[in-house]
């Protein structure tokens, strides 16, 4: 896992390095823009509603969200993709933050119509990927949603398939297996839309 100078370096570089790896259909970003499309399609079905997103990045999606009129907040532990979404979304609130650590204090009791993150949280270990969501939905507003677009598969063996198959893999991270996911929650609350072999789409509604 990159600590935040590492992501830092990686700033300027990130965008270009993402779409090479799009583009020969490869781990981990295959699918990547079908994934923020999928998630920017289902937001957009609704008008003026506050959206939170954790670790927004160079903020790709978060800037299609914020220029439709959007309130944006955003979380990020790297100082310089900070500096370069503020570049694109001056009125955003973006904080810098360690979201392994939860939420930040200076947030308040806001509420959220979406809270979304892409390619974030495969940093976190299960546990605290699942003691984070539960933390993220006292923050959803009534009908509220979680979306996550991340390096994901349906079933463990799928996930097995994807590490023989390429050439590379970083065991320092944990990617989201749906089948052990949907066991946490309640049924109805959580769906997942394949996007490629190795991304996918978690959407998790409120739970009371």
């Amino acid at each position: 896992m990159l600590d935040n100078r590492g992501f830092d370096l990686w700033a300027n570089g990130y965008d270009k390095s993402v779409e090479l790896c799009e583009e020969d259909n490869e781990y981990p970003f295959a699918g990547y823009k079908d994934v923020l499309g999928t998630i920017y399609n289902i937001i957009h079905k609704k008008e003026k509603i506050r959206i939170l997103d954790i670790g927004f990045g160079t903020g790709i999606l978060t800037k299609k969200l914020y220029d439709d009129g959007y309130e944006i907040y955003g979380i990020d532990f790297s100082e310089r993709m900070i500096e370069i979404a503020k570049e694109k979304m001056p009125l955003a609130k973006l904080i810098q933050y360690d979201f392994s650590k939860g939420l930040p204090k200076g947030m308040g009791n806001i509420e959220f119509d979406y809270i979304i993150s892409t390619y974030a949280m495969h940093h976190l270990e299960d546990k605290d990927k699942i003691k984070f969501i539960n933390k993220l939905n006292e923050r959803l507003s009534r009908d509220g949603e979680i979306i996550i677009g991340d390096i994901a598969f349906e079933t463990r063996e799928l996930l097995e398939q994807c590490k023989i198959n390429t050439g590379e893999w970083d065991d320092g991270e944990v990617y989201f297996v749906f089948d052990e996911l949907k066991e946490i929650f309640p049924k109805g609350n959580i769906i997942f839309t394949p996007i490629s072999h190795c991304a996918g789409v978690i959407q998790i509604k409120k739970i009371y």
